[in-house]
């Protein structure tokens, strides 16, 4: 005969225990996007760059061993990562485009910004050059012979700061472009330079990543030198009294670091030994208006 008092209770039982195991395993997810606050994980938003030219790989372990944070990078163009700071979505910010960036700094969600380190673009292109900017001192003009030779110009497309400068200098040559001479990559500065050196085609890069990826690549740099191709990289930190979640301690920690005398050894000492230069200069406790801006 079934007992029906012990079944309800058998029932009773294993309902408990699902759900027990439900809310367990929520409770013991990782953060994500947002969800950082009081971790030991602080979320970092950065240009591709600081990847694809290995500088994260001499950074990130220095960094959690020194400030015991975990750090959980997001390698995406500058665009993106201050697009996900105004979400509150990431703890601190490590990017290259000076003027995006003051705006999100005027509007208030970020804050504790600071210069690291600079470089410089370069603009790349086939050995036979068919628009005749090698040698050439001013971007702009570089950009204009590109455009008026219908010459393969491959763009990142991203909304990086490389993009963003790209379509500045289009703009100052009264370029709009378009047509099959143009082709955006939607992708990274590594994979980019790989399209464009597999087309035969121009693109803007940052000198860190070209160095960094020149032995894959049979591209020349064509133009350098113009003012106008300063790569300034900055840190900031996401407001914490704007977005409550961010995780404000590891975001400090994260850029009190980069600034150290450690965090700034490292930076300058990256590629000195495999290519024999530096890939970034170091500017701690300096400003824009150092160069001029």
């Amino acid at each position: 005969m079934i007992n029906h008092r012990a079944l309800r209770h058998r029932y009773l039982v294993i309902l408990v225990a699902i759900l027990c195991i439900s809310f367990g395993s929520i409770f013991n997810q990782e953060p994500t996007f947002g969800q950082s606050s009081g971790s030991k994980n602080v979320i970092v938003a950065m240009t591709t760059s600081i990847e694809d030219s290995g500088l994260l790989d001499d950074l990130v372990p220095a960094i959690e061993k020194k400030t015991g944070y975990r750090l959980k990078k997001v390698a995406v163009g500058t665009g993106q990562a201050l697009a996900l700071a105004e979400k509150g979505e990431v703890d601190a910010l490590f990017v290259n485009s000076p003027k995006a960036e003051r705006k999100v700094l005027e509007g208030g969600a970020v804050i504790n910004r600071h210069l690291v380190m600079h470089n410089d673009f370069v603009i790349v292109g086939p050995d036979a050059d068919k628009a005749k900017i090698r040698g050439k001192k001013n971007a702009v003009e570089a950009f204009s012979l590109i455009a008026k030779n219908q010459a393969l110009f491959v763009s990142r497309g991203d909304d990086s700061g490389t993009n963003k400068l790209e379509k500045d200098l289009w703009k100052q040559a009264n370029v709009t472009p378009s047509g099959t001479w143009y082709q955006q990559t939607g992708s990274g500065m590594a994979e980019t330079l790989q399209v464009a050196n597999q087309k035969l085609g121009y693109t803007l890069a940052d000198r860190a990543t070209y160095i960094f990826q020149q032995k894959n690549l049979s591209l020349p740099v064509l133009v350098q030198g113009d003012k106008k191709l300063l790569n300034l990289y900055h840190v900031m930190e996401v407001n914490s009294k704007k977005y409550p979640r961010v995780n404000s301690a590891g975001a400090k920690a994260f850029i009190n670091f980069v600034l150290s005398p450690e965090g700034q050894t490292i930076i300058a000492a990256h590629g000195k030994k495999e290519f024999k230069q530096p890939l970034f200069y170091v500017d701690a406790g300096k400003t824009e208006k150092d160069y001029g801006f």
